[in-house]
């Protein structure tokens, strides 16, 4: 690996000639810059700055630690957060701890297995002298994981902290249930079925609330009996249409495409025509989405703008004097998701 000492080398200046304008402070000419520049790209010179940040006491290197970069949300997020670090030239690195991976859904209240993993990623993240984390969960729950020997400044990212230090970025999830929801209402539909994941995961509950404020500030009675908890799969979609369709629905609520893809199985099984016999919406936007039969009509997640928010969070808190007093509360801040409208909904 080619090293500052030896461009400056090749390009018959200074090493501190080098570094000045790898730095943008160059007082040289401006055919010397463009040598200079011209010999990084060639040789492939990376500054190191690890070293760098020894001098200065300052790395500029920001960690994202992903519980899983094969979740369909996590790449979005992470190319977001990064496009946001290099513009205020901060380093970026990325640990994945690939939980879905190697334990699928089993490892949320396995403790020891979940710290086997984390914490030589956390002692990584120490040793390379980052300055801040951005924690990517892959789904939104209360996330309590550092000890007392962690205390660099963190930002949860598609998950919520109890820790006043710690602010969280998180979708809104109730309001955009409530706008799908209102949406089919306004639609002529009132007995809605509800296809939601694990009843006691906090994207279920709050799309519930959303589903069940709609119904209520619209006049329409709750009835538990149209609600059914799935496990996000494609398969407990369809068993929840399975369930749901003899109570009399005419319209579908699945909180995720990929179980609103087991309700179009069903539906289609039965020989209702989606989006003319039958109204069917889902959520999250996956790309699949607009290649059901008919194209589904559903939620997109603000993927981007959580990164870039995220980002923004931990950066003003390494760049700018915090609050000597914490607040009480955790800081949490809703992102607003936005309906894709398309044709799987029909009036009544």
């Amino acid at each position: 690996m080619v090293t500052l000492k030896e461009v400056a080398e090749i390009c018959n200046v200074s090493a501190a000639t080098v570094s000045n304008v790898i730095n943008g402070k160059a007082k040289t000419s401006e055919a010397t810059r463009k040598r200079i520049l011209q010999v990084i790209e060639e040789t492939g010179y990376k500054p190191n700055y690890m070293a760098k940040g020894l001098r200065t006491n300052r790395t500029k290197i920001i960690s994202i630690v992903t519980e899983d970069i094969a979740q369909f949300t996590s790449p979005p997020i992470i190319e977001s957060i990064m496009e946001q670090c290099e513009k205020h030239d901060y380093h970026v690195y990325v640990h994945n701890l690939r939980l879905y991976d190697r334990w699928q859904d089993t490892w949320y209240d396995q403790d020891k297995d979940y710290h086997s993993v984390l914490d030589p990623v956390l002692q990584d993240v120490l040793s390379a002298r980052a300055e801040g984390v951005i924690y990517l969960a892959g789904h939104t729950r209360i996330i309590n994981f550092y000890n007392d020997n962690f205390n660099l400044p963190t930002v949860m990212c598609y998950s919520l902290s109890n820790s006043p230090a710690i602010p969280s970025v998180v979708i809104e999830d109730e309001k955009s249930a409530y706008e799908v929801t209102s949406y089919l209402v306004k639609n002529g539909h009132k007995r809605i079925g509800f296809v939601g994941g694990r009843a006691e995961n906090i994207h279920t509950a709050q799309r519930l609330l959303g589903y069940q404020r709609a119904l209520f500030e619209n006049g329409i009675l709750f009835d538990p009996n149209l609600v059914y908890y799935g496990d996000w799969s494609r398969e407990s979609g369809y068993e929840g249409a399975k369930t749901l369709l003899p109570q009399g629905v005419t319209a579908f609520f699945g909180i995720s495409d990929k179980m609103t893809g087991g309700i179009y199985d069903y539906l289609i099984e039965c020989g209702l025509q989606i989006g003319k016999e039958i109204a069917v919406v889902g959520f999250d936007n996956e790309s699949i989405s607009e290649h059901f039969y008919p194209p589904l009509t559903t939620t997109t997640l603000p993927l981007a703008e959580i990164g870039r928010i995220s980002a923004d969070l931990l950066i003003d808190m390494l760049e700018n004097d915090q609050p000597e007093e914490l607040p009480e509360e955790p800081k949490v801040v809703r992102i607003p998701c936005s309906m894709e409208i398309r044709k799987s909904v029909c009036r009544r």
